[in-house]
């Protein structure tokens, strides 16, 4: 779903780990500059809560894919813990929000996904411990 000028950040689908951004394809962005915006991003995305679950988006594993194309915009597919969460018309804005205050970063669309539906397996060994999943 690339192409030559974007660079895509995905989350990794490794169940145990949860969701890890990490840049996969090389665009015209300098690596060093697609690292920071990454790390940055990741910074921010650790910043949004679910309401009812006390651990972040990111370490929950609802961060499914980021794409950062050369013109320095993000698109973001996330999900939800449950469908019918209470917050399901908010979450994108929250997530929209908090990656927008990236530095460098021109525009982001962040797009709610179903598929696959989200399970524990996706948490990462922070967020089990935090919810004393362990």
């Amino acid at each position: 779903m690339s192409d030559d000028t974007t660079q895509e950040t995905a989350a990794a689908s490794a169940p145990a780990d949860g969701a890890r951004i990490t840049p996969t394809h090389s665009g015209t962005l300098p690596e060093a500059e697609v690292e920071r915006i990454t790390q940055d991003l990741i910074g921010v995305l650790k910043t949004v809560y679910d309401p009812e679950i006390p651990v972040d988006i990111y370490e929950l594993g609802l961060i499914y894919k980021v794409d950062l194309d050369d013109d320095r915009n993000l698109k973001i597919e996330m999900t939800l813990t449950a469908p019918g969460c209470p917050v399901a018309g908010e979450m994108p804005g929250w997530v929209e929000n908090a990656a927008r205050s990236v530095e460098g970063i021109q525009d982001v669309t962040v797009n709610m996904v179903f598929d696959p539906p989200w399970d524990p397996s996706r948490m990462s060994e922070e967020a089990q411990i935090a919810l004393n999943w362990w």
